[in-house]
């Protein structure tokens, strides 16, 4: 496999424990390696409440024998810690069950650029403390400069430089570094026993694409202040806007239920739905982890598999499920480079947006509701039902009238996803989890 070099001793260490384990009698073996550095600051009134720089070196150890699997995790590094791991993981592997589908990925050829990912900043190691703490300060000073604002949750700015190495007993050798930085807020507003709260946070792989400490306060400001003097509403089925936050909320849903793990478990609503109208016209998702310079981009999964693009729903058709190998084994599917530890997680997962800016949406709204915030559990993969408190800005003759509070949501995402009549073409890529603005035909809003 052609990749970025990246000298280290944990990738020797990594390739001599595989050679170390074979020896020792292993089938299959896989080794991972993690090395990296963190800073995290939290500030509140101008005064910092918590404050971490901390570095780190640790392996994972995944040993097959006779289709028979244990894990073992260590940061001591030395050579003879290491191999009394690996020789305790093979004695234990002999006790655990057998699993047909226990087994290594085959191994595939591919080449990445590290450059043409743009997940590493090399800028990361030219800030220093003090400046990383003066941008989470600025951040909360001029959000608390907005005289609507009352009380201040804290603002942070955080770092983090990880390298990942992988290498196992089928030839698999890889390695790739990334960076990610953060900035946020959250803040209140209002009276006493009427108060309303709110953050915004700005996140990315390169710091100078981060959002500035004014965006972010400002940001922060909005959406709280737009909040004060709540209403309540009756309970009623109305068309509901999500926010792109919400939407991203939503397919988080979505994803644990296209999860190949969620449905070789029969955990999810969709396990039988594959090749079969799940939404409509409008809803195309995407999995996709070689997209230049976001948050959820890597080369290849933990298992060592390429990550590209896979099309999970298409023109609501659902295509595919995402799978890491074992429970792509299960359901007689490909893995999709989903691997995530011993689970199955997201690359770069998002719903292709549409046309319609978020104005013409509400404008097209003659009553409804714009959902901004969700509290409380209420998902259920298994069934698809959706009930959560909820957060909102009541729309009137397609014009924002006022916020509501104290309210629930409640619907499908089965129905929801054939209810979906408008997509916006805000899309913008917060997280590993992404969506425009998008409009539901109708909602069930439980209220007074």
């Amino acid at each position: 496999m052609k990749k970025q070099k990246h000298p280290s001793d944990l990738m020797d260490l990594a390739e001599s424990l595989v050679s170390f384990g074979r020896s020792q009698g292993a089938d299959e073996i896989e080794v991972s390696a993690v090395e990296g550095t963190e800073f995290n600051v939290d500030v509140r009134h101008g005064k910092i409440e918590n404050l971490v720089e901390a570095g780190s070196r640790y392996l994972g150890i995944k040993v097959i024998k006779e289709k028979k699997t244990a894990f073992a995790t260590s940061s001591d590094l030395s050579k003879n810690s290491l191999q009394r791991l690996m020789r305790n993981a093979i004695h234990r592997a002999e006790f655990a069950n057998c699993d047909e589908y226990a087994g290594l990925p085959p191994l595939k050829e591919d080449t990445f650029d590290q450059e043409v990912l743009d997940i590493y900043d090399p800028e990361i190691s030219d800030l220093d403390a003090q400046e990383k703490i003066a941008l989470a300060m600025k951040t909360e000073k001029i959000a608390l400069s907005d005289r609507r604002i009352t009380n201040s949750h804290g603002a942070s700015f955080e770092t983090k430089e990880i390298k990942i190495y992988l290498a196992n007993s089928l030839g698999f050798k890889g390695a790739y570094e990334e960076t990610i930085f953060s900035l946020g807020v959250g803040v209140q507003a209002g009276e006493t026993d009427k108060k309303v709260e709110d953050f915004w946070s700005s996140s990315h792989r390169r710091f100078r694409n981060l959002e500035t400490p004014e965006r972010v306060a400002k940001k922060a400001v909005e959406r709280t202040v737009r909040q004060i003097h709540p209403r309540k509403v009756r309970t009623q089925n109305v068309p509901v806007i999500f926010e792109p936050p919400m939407t991203a909320w939503l397919l988080g849903f979505l994803f644990s239920c296209v999860s190949g793990m969620a449905v070789y478990q029969r955990l999810s609503f969709l396990a039988d739905k594959l090749g079969k109208k799940v939404g409509n016209e409008k809803i195309t998702v995407f999995d996709d982890g070689r997209m230049r310079g976001k948050l959820g981009t890597r080369p290849f999964d933990s298992e060592g598999i390429p990550t590209g693009q896979t099309t999970v729903i298409d023109k609501g058709m659902l295509k595919n499920f995402l799978c890491n190998i074992y429970s792509a084994r299960k359901l007689k599917h490909r893995s999709t480079g989903n691997a995530d530890g011993a689970g199955v997680g997201p690359n770069n997962f998002y719903l292709k947006a549409g046309e319609m800016t978020p104005e013409a949406i509400i404008k097209s709204t003659d009553r409804g509701l714009i959902l901004i915030r969700t509290i409380g559990h209420g998902l259920n993969p298994l069934t698809g039902e959706i009930s959560r408190g909820a957060y909102g800005l009541w729309v009137e003759n397609g014009e924002i009238a006022y916020p509501v509070s104290e309210i629930t949501i409640a619907g499908n995402l089965g129905t929801i996803l054939k209810q979906i009549d408008m997509v916006g073409n805000d899309l913008e890529f917060r997280g590993s989890i992404s969506g425009p603005t998008l409009r539901i035909q109708e909602l069930t809003i439980a209220g007074e």
